[in-house]
């Protein structure tokens, strides 16, 4: 147990799960399940004002969510361990590696005590996995701040001691921590902990390669809103690997097993990562067509419910158009809502004017060719009406009086818009006996 790697993953439950942090604790799970370690969880939350539940149970849920399976049922709390914080400041006052200092003025008239470290002043070298050998000359930091008082320990000394207490021998951590490991460092001198060996991953960038942030990009960089929205963890997990790090090969779909045998944070990139809308929305996309078919109908069927009722038979026909014209659950959701699938389930009520090919000027035309289609697909037998022997019945009449002048008021007649498959895909699904009552119905209009 004694060389066995133990990292840790301590967000601050002061707002809801950044995907940055998100991709800072998958790249720790890969790391120790590659190498059997321990992966523990601790939530940083001194901060009273700003630390809430309902932040906790958000970063616990997107952790799951994520698939990664570490213990989540007694997490290590810094609000919960201030007498150990105090029983180390104590020792290192008596051991003259800190002191209570007088020197801070509070308000006129008042004095505030601090402790500070007595900073050794001189230069730190450790090896960053990520960035190579760095050096510091820590005398320009001074005897800085570690504890308001014995009952208030600062970020740098809290972290430092959980840390040791936990055992921890690998720090992963976003490139915002290279700041802190000189103080962290000292600290941990004082103290008599081992130093930890470090890895600062980049930051996850926006488009135009500034800092992603909350302030700047609202919910769009919290985890929940993709989960809230459909996306699949899957890809979210594979999406979020591949910002800041590659396997080395062009393949980009990758499992979570995958990823684990082949990550190595040593190719984790220096330069920030962009974090490409597009590319997940088209990797999202790749997860859904490979998602398991009971799985998926059953998803798509859950949100078609909110607002239709339908069939088996006609569930399992729009499928495949359905799924074809979504990237995300989310999305579907919003179709649904915005009425996109009604053609499918509900009879339209198209317009006239809807109706007549932009390139014709007299209404008698889409109703003749209506008409004509009518009299057509009246004469198949129900068991061929396939899109395949739909094309072939009917492009023949199509091509003689003008694709557009027959397809256009065919599709708008079965779907009462102007967006929407193709009319074979559309009598197909809709079936013989519902196609023919919607072009009658159209025919009526003129």
């Amino acid at each position: 147990m004694k060389n066995k790697i133990i990292t840790r993953f301590p967000p601050s439950p002061t707002g809801w799960f950044h995907i940055g942090n998100a991709r800072t604790a998958l790249f720790n799970y890969f790391f120790t399940k590659k190498n059997g370690g321990v992966l523990k969880f601790r939530l940083e939350d001194t901060d009273k004002e700003r630390s809430k539940q309902e932040y906790a149970d958000d970063i616990i849920a997107g952790l799951k969510w994520l698939g990664i399976d570490i213990d989540y049922s007694d997490p290590y709390k810094q609000s919960e361990h201030g007498q150990t914080y105090q029983k180390y400041l104590e020792k290192m006052i008596a051991d003259n590696m800190a002191y209570i200092s007088k020197e801070e003025v509070k308000e006129e008239g008042q004095r505030s005590e601090v402790i500070r470290l007595r900073n050794p002043n001189k230069k730190v070298i450790y090896n960053d996995l990520v960035r190579g050998e760095i050096e510091v000359d820590t005398t320009e930091l001074g005897d800085f701040v570690i504890a308001k008082s014995l009952n208030e320990p600062l970020y740098h000394l809290a972290v430092v001691i959980d840390d040791f207490e936990m055992e921890i021998t690998h720090i992963i951590r976003g490139e915002d921590g290279i700041y802190n490991t000189p103080r962290q460092i000292l600290i941990q001198e004082a103290i008599g902990a081992p130093r930890p060996i470090y890895a600062h991953m980049p930051f996850i960038l926006n488009e135009d390669r500034s800092k992603l942030s909350k302030r700047k990009q609202g919910e769009l960089v919290s985890l929940k809103f993709y989960r809230d929205n459909g996306y699949l963890p899957e890809a979210m997990v594979n999406f979020l690997s591949l910002c800041g790090w590659n396997p080395g090969t062009d393949q980009e779909i990758l499992s979570m097993e995958e990823l684990i045998e082949k990550f190595d944070i040593t190719k984790v990139q220096k330069s920030g990562a962009v974090f490409n809308k597009e590319k997940l929305l088209w990797m999202n996309k790749e997860y859904l067509k490979r998602l398991d078919k009971k799985i998926l109908k059953d998803k798509v069927s859950e949100i078609l419910k909110s607002k239709y009722q339908f069939t088996e038979n006609i569930l399992e026909k729009t499928l495949p158009t359905i799924v074809e014209r979504i990237n995300t659950f989310g999305e579907l959701e919003k179709y649904v809502t915005e009425g996109e699938f009604d053609y499918f389930f509900l009879a339209p009520e198209p317009k006239k004017e809807m109706l007549i090919w932009k390139k014709d000027t007299d209404f008698a035309i889409p109703k003749n060719n209506l008409t004509k289609v009518l009299e057509i697909l009246g004469k198949i037998a129900e068991s061929d009406f396939t899109e395949e022997k739909l094309k072939a019945t009917l492009i023949t009449f199509a091509e003689a009086n003008g694709k557009g002048s027959v397809l256009w008021p065919l599709r708008v007649a079965l779907s009462g818009k102007e967006k929407s498959p193709d009319p074979f895909t559309l009598l197909t699904i809709l079936g013989q006996t519902e196609s023919l009552t919607r072009i009658t119905k159209a025919i009526s209009i003129f």
